[in-house]
């Protein structure tokens, strides 16, 4: 499977179009495209790799996997869910409010989006941190 392939799939589990990761990583919305082509730029791909919270070694087709197991994200999701959930008490969204306006629903979609992205990295490290050395790659 080529890059553009793997990103091509992992929008899609996401529920995302190319042009909207693209325009989510400030990218040109043919990026994708042209990687079919040719290789991207480590930087580039780096941003990828964070967005969907999976290695630069998956993306360009090292390795078979994402990082995460079905249980992994099965409680990432959970946590998020948990997270948004306790954003919509009147305490926590006074709080989120710009004084006084409510969020609209593009603001709502990207504090999700980031919180999800926040989790998968942290879930990330914290496999990296905790796997015994003799259990590692």
């Amino acid at each position: 499977m080529t890059t553009f392939e793997i990103i091509k799939k992992l929008a899609k589990q996401h529920d995302k179009s190319l042009q909207q990761v693209a325009e989510d990583l400030n990218f040109s919305k043919n990026l994708f495209y042209r990687w079919k082509t040719s290789d991207p730029k480590a930087k580039d791909l780096a941003k990828v790799a964070d967005y969907f919270g999976v290695t630069t070694d998956y993306l360009l087709g090292r390795t078979e996997t994402p990082q995460f197991t079905s249980k992994d994200e099965r409680d990432i999701q959970k946590k998020l869910t948990e997270m948004i959930n306790g954003l919509s008490d009147d305490s926590s969204l006074a709080y989120l409010n710009n004084g006084g306006t409510e969020i609209d629903e593009e603001d709502a979609e990207l504090i999700r989006s980031a919180l999800e992205r926040t989790l998968r990295r942290s879930k990330l490290l914290a496999k990296e941190k905790f796997t015994p050395k003799k259990y590692r790659k």
